[in-house]
């Protein structure tokens, strides 16, 4: 297996390269040395280890005695029983510390951008975008080449080289291939106690942050045309996706299919970590394998074996590309390519030769890898399936061979090795990579997985079927979302299920890096050299016939995809009860009205698009849309979440109570209803929205904030003053007519100021409602307003999570997502 051992000397010396404060002199020095040292080794051996007792006393007291020693050490090592020459492992082992130095930037070059980073001084530079932009909820994240700088204190422009990441708070219109010009400072990125970012971005050529003043577009689409066209491609999927799906099951497919992870909720992703499901999120070598499956199948048809190959390797190259190359995605494209290959060769693959090999090549094209998360556990779980899988599963069936049938062994092994044994292979290697990163161990994870891998297969399959035909078709592809939904929606279900579980995740401190390698060790160790080689590969076996089992099955699965559906429209069905609920989006105001006929009203959506995407995605029907949409206030906090929502999903009608362009957030808004061809009505006090049945929403009053609003429907009356201002709530305290109140909403997530004790006493509301972030920066709410609310019954997002009312004019239902565990 000469392949996997140059590929692991390769591997060791990017990592001692690494480590240890050797040149590249050094290294060149040490493989200039490998092959002289292998020609003279037979005159080593014989100076050296036959020569007598005289001669080796003569050699020793010359100056050339270290090189003697050197000499002797290299002969005993060459008699030991190595699977290649010293020599070739050596150069091997050189060659990779020499990649890693030749990786290294020289940071003191007045030609890399590295060389400016300076708190005290900004700099005017340019630069292209290398990719699209990163978007988060509140920011952007945006990856230059900078090619210019120059000091604005009208210093000289200098042509500069290096990578720049920007953060870019007001997420302009940004596109791969831009040219920008931006203004501000340049610092090094930032170092914290448990974790270095400086460390996470110069192993991807990053030494450089700005945080920009001013951000200019130069030039429009200067980036290779091929790759704009293909990024350009997953932006409309990504886009498809939010329109034929509801979150967050559009933002779980956004990440299986697309590799876009960035528009899952935060609850969501938490849940799929602790839940030790995070893996189906990422794409990984399942997807590939799916993938490969396909493309081989369809070319090798309509072009022939062998050209059929070819174009399934290209195909996977270019779904490699347009998901954004990571390194747990390069190694699975690299690994499903060479797979294709050996079948085509006819040729067994060894999965320890392909996996280091693969891990080999994407080192030589970046030697940082080895360092990237995600390469290390898509690196390790494949590991643990080609070492472990076969042997236990053969375990398993001579052990069920032992208590029943041998078919119906045989017919188990497979469903238990997916999705039991499997798992427990990837586990047991990939477990010190999680501890050590992640510093969390889920307790769950082995009773997760097998109930939740079973829908990933059907759910990549036809949420992929659904994305092609809705970017074809749009009505098409919602048709094939309830196809698909069903499992989307149980896969979110499954983690969440699991990590609800008491005690379903175990918090760990430090764990040492010596812990890691002495696991590895000895695991290693028994594996290789303890007798107990595990078979690569396990014997499959058991078909049946498709009228016993196939036919079945489909009608089973197609009465389950039904069930799944009437239970959601069930779920969903108006109830004759007016509901208004309190989403949680941190902080600002987000809250949902759902009239007795089912109609949906949305009052503000907070800074978060994926939290309020999530929410919506869980409250509103299969395909369904806001009736309206309420802009009660126009702060960045109340407003940052709604353009996305737009986008996707435009309200059919708009009422707009803020002021139209006092904020970046009420601006982006206003250009997402223009795009979407919706005006807006202008609210006025006195205003009224007739939600049917006699439910109404009623304008109080207008003011520079926004507007205070009355949701009434017979006994029920909840106030909800969202853009409520000093001289409004001075107005409406004098206000005789104003009487008390079911729910209060507090106005700005608690603030004193705007809650005074005398306003809550007038009002007297049987329950409280706070929207406010989880450890507000601000420090909302305030003491003196939670003082002024002692006896009322006070519920809060932070604590309490959603919060929904739910009446029948007469009668009031409270739920909340969890109880307050601090009373």
């Amino acid at each position: 297996m000469p392949l996997l051992w140059l590929s692991l000397a390769f591997l060791t010396g990017i990592a001692l390269a690494a480590s240890l404060p050797i040149s590249r002199a050094g290294w060149l020095l040490l493989a200039g040395l490998a092959v002289p040292l292998a020609l003279l080794r037979p005159l080593a051996f014989r100076l050296v280890v036959d020569a007598p007792g005289a001669v080796r006393r003569v050699i020793n007291t010359l100056p050339l005695s270290l090189t003697f020693t050197a000499l002797r050490v290299y002969s005993r090592l060459s008699r030991l029983r190595l699977p290649l020459p010293l020599f070739a492992l050596l150069l091997a082992l050189a060659a990779g510390a020499l990649r890693y130095q030749i990786a290294q930037p020289d940071l003191s070059d007045p030609g890399h951008i590295a060389y400016y980073n300076h708190p005290e001084n900004t700099y005017q530079v340019e630069g292209h975008l290398l990719e699209p932009p990163d978007v988060r909820d509140r920011y952007a994240n945006l990856r230059l080449r900078v090619s210019r700088l120059q000091p604005l204190d009208g210093g000289v422009e200098h042509a500069v080289d290096g990578k720049l990441l920007v953060t870019d708070w007001d997420q302009g219109d940004w596109r791969y291939g831009d040219i920008l010009r931006l203004q501000g400072i340049l610092e090094d990125p930032p170092e914290g106690e448990s974790f270095s970012y400086r460390q996470y971005l110069s192993r991807q050529g990053i030494y450089s942050t700005m945080q920009p003043d001013e951000i200019e577009l130069l030039e429009r689409g200067e980036g290779n045309p091929l790759l704009a066209g293909l990024y350009a491609l997953k932006q409309r999927a990504l886009d498809t996706l939010y329109l034929i799906y509801p979150d967050p099951e559009a933002s779980l497919l956004a990440g299986i299919l697309l590799g876009v992870e960035s528009g899952i909720p935060e609850n969501v992703e938490r849940a799929f970590q602790d839940s030790g499901t995070a893996h189906i999120v990422a794409i990984s070598g399942f997807n590939i394998a799916i993938l490969a499956g396909l493309f081989a199948a369809l070319f090798g048809r309509l072009l022939g074996r062998w050209r059929g190959a070819m174009a399934a390797i290209a195909c996977i190259a270019v779904y490699t590309v347009l998901v954004g190359a990571g390194a747990s995605v390069v190694r699975a494209a690299l690994m499903g390519g060479l797979t294709l290959l050996a079948a085509q060769l006819g040729r067994r693959q060894e999965g320890l030769n392909t996996l280091a090999f693969v891990a080999a090549l994407m080192a030589l094209l970046n030697p940082y890898v080895l360092w990237d998360v995600g390469f290390q556990l898509s690196f390790m779980a494949t590991l643990g399936l080609v070492l472990y899988a076969g042997g236990l599963t053969t375990a398993f069936m001579g052990v069920a061979g032992n208590r029943i049938p041998p078919e119906t062994a045989q017919r188990l092994s497979r469903p238990v090795g997916e999705y039991l044994l499997f798992t427990f292979a990837a586990t047991l290697t990939t477990l010190p990579v999680i501890l050590y990163h992640f510093r969390r161990l889920s307790l769950v994870s082995m009773l997760a997985n097998p109930f939740i891998l079973p829908a990933q297969p059907p759910l990549m399959v036809m949420g992929g079927l659904s994305l092609l035909a809705g970017m074809v078709s749009l009505p098409l592809g919602k048709a094939l979302a309830l196809l698909s939904w069903p499992f989307a929606a149980y896969s979110v279900r499954v983690a969440e299920l699991f990590a609800g579980f008491p005690g379903a995740v175990m918090a760990l401190g430090e764990i040492s890096l010596w812990w890691v390698v002495s696991f590895y060790a000895i695991l290693f160790g028994l594996t290789f050299f303890g007798g107990q080689l595990r078979e690569r590969l396990a014997a499959r076996g058991g078909g049946s016939s498709w009228t016993s089992t196939v036919l079945p099955g489909v009608a089973l699965l197609g009465l389950g995809i039904a069930a799944v559906l009437v239970w959601r429209a069930a779920l969903h069905a108006p109830d004759g009860r007016l509901h208004l609920t309190v989403l949680d989006v941190g902080s600002g105001d987000a809250l949902l009205v759902q009239t007795p006929s089912g109609r949906y009203l949305l009052v503000d959506g907070g800074p978060s698009p994926s939290r309020l995407s999530d929410a919506l995605g869980r409250r509103l029907p299969m395909g369904g849309r806001l009736d309206w949409l309420v802009v009660a206030a126009s702060g960045d906090e109340q407003l940052a979440a709604l353009p996305p929502l737009i986008e996707r999903s435009p309200p059919q009608q708009v009422l707009w109570a803020g002021p139209e362009l006092g904020t970046r957030g009420a601006q982006r808004l206003q250009e997402a209803f223009t795009q979407a061809g919706i005006q807006p009505a202008i609210a006025k006090t006195g205003h009224s929205l007739d939600l049917g049945e006699g439910a109404q929403l009623h304008v109080l009053a207008t003011g520079p904030r926004g507007a205070v609003l009355l949701l009434e429907w017979g006994d029920f009356r909840a106030l909800l003053p969202v853009g409520i201002d000093f001289d409004t709530l001075e107005m409406l305290q004098a206000d005789p007519g104003l009487t008390p109140v079911t729910a209060l909403l507090l106005a700005e997530s608690g603030y004193a100021p705007a809650n005074p004790p005398e306003w809550i006493a007038k009002l007297r509301p049987q329950v409280v409602l706070l929207s406010v972030a989880a450890g507000d920066r601000d420090g909302r709410p305030s003491p003196e307003t939670l003082q002024a609310l002692e006896g009322y019954t006070l519920l809060r997002t932070d604590r309490n999570g959603w919060i929904e009312l739910s009446t029948d004019g007469e009668q009031l239902w409270v739920e909340v997502e969890r109880i307050d565990s601090t009373r």
